[in-house]
């Protein structure tokens, strides 16, 4: 098994949030003594919108805001700028180039929407759009995330652990893997008359994984509701995981007991593994992964970083893929 630790460095000088009002709620949160308090984010994050130029849902002005509680589980690196989070995508449903999905989203209806759990569980059945989002508690995570393509970025994002929905369906002993199944909608989606994989995109982990506290049911980003560009109105975060294994527009979830046979596994299985767990030293074949661009810092000239093992979060995960050969299970 090759695990190799890194320090999670200081952030360096050069790491910008171009927020200030998010600057000082940092200081808040530390003069409040951290995440007991229920910090609530509305005001926050209005403030913050309007400085630097909020794309909303479907470009919606009054887009829903969500009150959260900050977690311990947050890194303290500084959170990327609002606008390059929002603006800067991998959503093929709406386009392969990356300001494709904040231009076509906007199609996107999230409302009605439910989410199908079925499959090997004890109790299957659907979760309408506003029972998920008073399901449980909602955290507020600021997670490193990772693109196979080899940037990087900061996010806030808004949810709950992804066990609380799993353990009120109650999976059976043969329950080993969960499968993510996204819309596909022609009439909401312009990408789809691009076979770029097959559609709908599906995505999966094993079961262990997708218990894990790390894994993150996602409502909310930047103390609002998704927008719709970053995957609304539910998606997952998996944050020591490339991007793509985080679905987004999630409408079913599937518990089988063989391992899935993934969308990217399926379009190009020499490029994209299973697991896809963030490691430097395994390379894409056609570029290194050890190091990456964090988007939103240095400008135009955004110098190169190590890329950290699993993504900064080896030593939570880690222990998942014990006696595992992570070249061989990549």
């Amino acid at each position: 098994m090759l695990i190799r630790t890194h320090d999670a460095s200081t952030p360096a000088a050069s790491d910008i949030t171009p927020r200030e009002v998010w600057r000082n709620r940092r200081h808040l949160l530390a003069a409040a003594g951290g995440t007991a308090l229920g910090v609530t984010l509305p005001a926050l994050a209005s403030t913050a919108a309007k400085a630097s130029g909020t794309i909303m849902q479907g470009g919606d002005s009054k887009a829903q805001k969500l009150a959260a509680t900050a977690s311990k589980l947050s890194t303290p690196e500084r959170a990327t700028p609002y606008k390059v989070v929002t603006t800067y995508n991998n959503f093929y449903e709406f386009g392969t180039e990356k300001d494709d999905p904040v231009k076509h989203a906007h199609r996107l209806r999230t409302r009605p929407w439910s989410v199908r759990v079925e499959g090997e569980v004890a109790k299957p059945r659907s979760f309408d759009i506003e029972e998920l989002l008073t399901l449980a508690p909602l955290e507020e995570r600021i997670y490193r995330m990772r693109c196979v393509e080899g940037w990087s970025m900061v996010s806030p994002w808004i949810g709950y652990p992804l066990a609380e929905l799993i353990r009120r369906v109650e999976p059976t002993s043969k329950a080993r893997y969960a499968e993510f199944v996204t819309l596909a909608d022609p009439k909401q989606m312009n990408g789809l008359a691009v076979p770029v994989i097959s559609w709908p995109y599906m995505e999966a982990l094993r079961l262990d994984e997708a218990m894990h506290p790390l894994t993150l049911f996602t409502v909310g980003l930047y103390g609002e509701v998704l927008p719709n560009q970053n995957g609304a109105p539910v998606r997952l975060v998996v944050p020591w995981k490339y991007g793509f294994k985080s679905a987004k527009s999630l409408v079913s979830i599937r518990f089988v007991e063989k391992q899935p046979n993934t969308s990217w596994m399926r379009s190009s299985p020499e490029e994209y593994g299973f697991y896809s767990n963030v490691n430097p030293e395994v390379s894409h074949p056609r570029w290194s992964q050890a190091t990456e661009r964090r988007l939103g810092e240095d400008g135009f000239m955004q110098r190169r970083r190590p890329t950290l093992m699993m993504n900064g979060y080896a030593d939570q995960v880690g222990s998942l893929y014990a006696g595992m050969d992570l070249r061989r299970n990549f």
